[in-house]
């Protein structure tokens, strides 16, 4: 499937999703795209190096900046994006094939995949607080610049 494509499906659902949340409108575009960019990183870096975990926190980092930038913007509260925006990037697929697999007995593969969904989810989350650790060192020091 071409990034084009990809990049439309996830900024659909991510506005889906913000509608859902009850999103403030004139934020479902911006929520769009920053869930759109962020499924993008993650399918590039899976399809250069075939690691989930690090294309989960990559993903999650750049929507998390994508996200800081159009909260300021809009001065709007950023949680608005991120949790609209990490929609695509939960790893719902893999929850399911680990329900699949304790119905169907096979506890071995539960347990592998049950670990896949836990390393992915730290991934993002750790992802959301790189990124917003380091917006808060830098504006921290872009302060301190200024006040001096």
């Amino acid at each position: 499937m071409s990034y084009i494509l990809q990049f439309l499906l996830a900024f659909g659902a991510t506005i889906g999703f913000g509608v859902m949340f009850n999103a403030p409108k004139k934020v479902l575009i911006y929520c769009g795209f920053a869930g759109g960019i962020g499924w993008i990183i993650y399918t590039v870096v899976m399809n250069t190096i075939d690691q989930n975990i690090i294309a989960a926190f990559l993903g999650s980092f750049v929507l998390t900046i994508i996200s800081l930038l159009f909260a300021r913007r809009l001065k709007t509260p950023v949680i608005v994006f991120i949790v609209c925006g990490i929609i695509p990037l939960v790893p719902g697929g893999l929850a399911y094939q680990a329900m699949r697999h304790i119905v169907t007995s096979d506890y071995q593969l539960a347990i592998e995949s049950i670990f896949q969904v836990g390393l992915v989810s730290g991934a993002i989350a750790i992802g959301i607080i790189f990124a917003e650790t380091l917006n808060q060192v830098y504006y921290g020091i872009k302060g301190k610049l200024v006040r001096s």
